[in-house]
């Protein structure tokens, strides 16, 4: 998997924390890597405090996303038929929040799926996005 980087959009505060920074929910903006013309936004909590300051907090398994042709589509190459695309630590061990990319050939279309999970446990929560490719621009699988 290439290293995808985030761009920050924004974030607001959720909750007032008097010693460390709020409690926020911060959107970030990631392109997919195989995909040109295709932008992925999350949206997350973020624990403040003061162990969201030193990097000691467990984010909340709640995440959203929303990913939207920005550019005309082209591919860098065959992608997979499902890839995780991105990754990013929500806590100092073992839990960790995930985007998936995953082809629907029958309808031409790109499913992006962000979850969270943990070494022993997961969450069910999630939330899924779907980008149509226009019927002209085959998407090249693997």
């Amino acid at each position: 998997m290439q290293p995808v980087l985030a761009q920050k959009v924004g974030e607001v505060d959720t909750v007032f924390k008097l010693l460390g920074p709020d409690h926020k929910i911060v959107v970030d903006a990631y392109d997919d890597p195989k995909v040109k013309g295709i932008s992925c936004y999350v949206a997350r909590a973020r624990t403040g405090g003061i162990k969201g300051a030193i990097g000691l907090a467990e984010d909340k398994a709640d995440a959203s996303i929303a990913c939207r042709q920005v550019a005309p589509v082209s591919f860098t190459g065959p992608i997979k038929q499902q890839e995780e695309i991105f990754t990013e630590r929500q806590s100092i061990l073992f839990k960790r929040l995930r985007v998936v990319r995953m082809v629907d050939p029958a309808r031409n279309a790109l499913i992006y799926l962000s979850y969270s999970d943990k070494l022993i446990e997961g969450s069910p929560k999630n939330s899924v996005t779907v980008v149509p490719v226009d019927r002209a621009t085959a998407i090249p699988l693997k």
